[in-house]
């Protein structure tokens, strides 16, 4: 066994040398010298290990709107960091080599970078905050805990970009230090979670209305809108709904462009008339805050004040060419423009 292996966090030991992972909502039985379903974390003699660790893959400072979190910190940059493995197995990933690679091949690669490198690194970049982000970050926690509790020393944040599959003891495990979180709220079926992703969509809903009900981590939710899978009015009429009522209204919601990748090639990018019409949904159904992702150049992806109707915020890109922000509030009506006190 490798000396340097990180004791993994959020498990119980079971019968016959087994351990019950509690870290995400597959709630794994592994038996010793096998893996959870994410393949970067094993039972070697009835201890759960994390194999990922000291092996991060990706480490560069972002835009915070890349996250994309459009009302947390904006104009700021965030160091952002991964390292391989995911829960999910979805045929569209965007970044699927480095999420797929310990489940399909195997193979965990990645640099040994120390938290306490990481979080230099964030503060020379003149980054904000620490994004957990590209894979799933849930399955490397550990490194997020490490890093995590050491940014908010140094006077850093710590944000998610997440598939929202953990479980609740993952969230209260994490909310001392984690301080925003982008969610994916895939589709509103069952039956696309399980057909597309290999999971289920009722933890997904559970983690968002926890974290808006429960704790003070600020809440993005993110919807990829993929041609004929997931973009009937129902559906997202369904999902914008559910938002409102168990998230609140303040909850931005990116309805982000598809491009056909990795497994899932034979469909066609998302076309402008389903996008506008989703975010028209979202706003019918009383989102204050929608938003239009991998469409550079649309207004919508400018904030505007819910109440009067001026732009606060004009964005290209993930570059803001204007704020018009005054003290959270919007400086023509007064109106509280929700995540800018932050």
């Amino acid at each position: 066994m490798d000396e340097n292996l990180k004791q993994a966090v959020l498990w119980e030991l079971a019968e016959d040398k087994k351990v019950r992972c509690s870290l995400c909502a597959h709630r794994c039985v592994i038996a010793d010298g096998k893996l959870g379903r994410c393949c970067v974390r094993q039972n070697i003699g009835g201890t759960l290990y994390s194999l990922n660790y000291d092996k991060v893959c990706s480490a560069n400072p972002d835009p915070i709107e890349k996250k994309p979190l459009f009302h947390f910190q904006p104009g700021s940059r965030s160091f952002s960091i991964a390292t391989m493995g995911c829960n999910f197995r979805c045929e569209f990933c965007q970044n699927w080599q480095i999420s797929q690679a310990a489940i399909e091949s195997g193979g965990i690669d990645g640099e040994p970078l120390a938290p306490e490198r990481i979080v230099s690194a964030a503060m020379q970049a003149g980054c904000k905050s620490i994004a957990y982000t590209y894979t799933e970050p849930t399955v490397f926690m550990e490194l997020c805990n490490d890093c995590g509790r050491l940014a908010k020393e140094k006077g850093l944040t710590n944000v998610f970009v997440s598939n929202g599959y953990m479980t609740r003891e993952a969230i209260d495990f994490a909310r001392d230090w984690l301080d925003g979180i982008n969610v994916d709220l895939k589709a509103f079926s069952d039956e696309y979670y399980r057909r597309l992703c290999k999971a289920k969509l009722q933890p997904v809903l559970d983690t968002i209305s926890y974290i808006a009900k429960e704790t003070k981590i600020w809440l993005e939710v993110t919807t990829l809108l993929v041609p004929g899978e997931n973009d009937s009015q129902d559906e997202l009429k369904q999902l914008a709904d559910f938002i409102v009522t168990n998230a609140g209204p303040d909850v931005p919601w990116h309805i982000s462009r598809f491009h056909p990748q990795y497994k899932f090639l034979d469909s066609v990018p998302t076309p402008m008339s389903s996008l506008e019409r989703a975010y028209e949904i979202g706003k019918a159904a009383g989102l204050r805050y929608v938003y239009l992702g991998n469409v550079p150049g649309s207004q919508s992806e400018s904030t505007f004040c819910y109440k009067c109707g001026r732009i606060l915020i004009e964005r290209l890109g993930y570059h803001i060419s204007a704020n018009h922000i005054k003290d959270s509030c919007c400086p023509d009506c007064g109106a509280k423009i929700a995540g800018f006190e932050l």
